[in-house]
């Protein structure tokens, strides 16, 4: 399958909000530095020199999952796990283009920090 209609079977059946939710996110990180997106079976990884962020499109909303050298304390944060001593993967919900705002772009400031280190 091409890339592009890898991306494109991503966001097949999903409301048209949850690409302009993706876009958004893209958007915030162009301002960090360059980003290049790996789409997968399930998910879009967002690279640096590693994956430092895992978008996952659902029917009305995304699911963001964003590395981090230590847990997030914030109640937007719907789960957590520690993948090695100093590594966690955080898992954030995306309903909207406003929800992609100052927090959670530091949180993925951080992790494309930690992606290049």
């Amino acid at each position: 399958m091409p890339k592009d209609a890898a991306l494109e079977a991503l966001f097949a059946n999903k409301e048209p909000s949850v690409r302009l939710i993706y876009e958004e996110v893209l958007s915030s990180l162009a301002k960090v530095g360059p980003v290049r997106t790996e789409a997968k079976k399930t998910s879009i990884h967002l690279v640096r020199e590693t994956a430092f962020a895992g978008v996952h499109p659902k029917k009305a909303w995304l699911d963001l999952t964003i590395r981090s050298e230590k847990p997030i304390k914030s109640a937007r944060v719907r789960a957590q796990e520690q993948v090695s001593k100093n590594r966690w993967h955080q898992d954030v919900r995306l309903a909207s283009q406003k929800d992609v705002d100052a927090e959670v772009v530091g949180w993925l400031k951080s992790a494309y920090a930690l992606a290049g280190a």
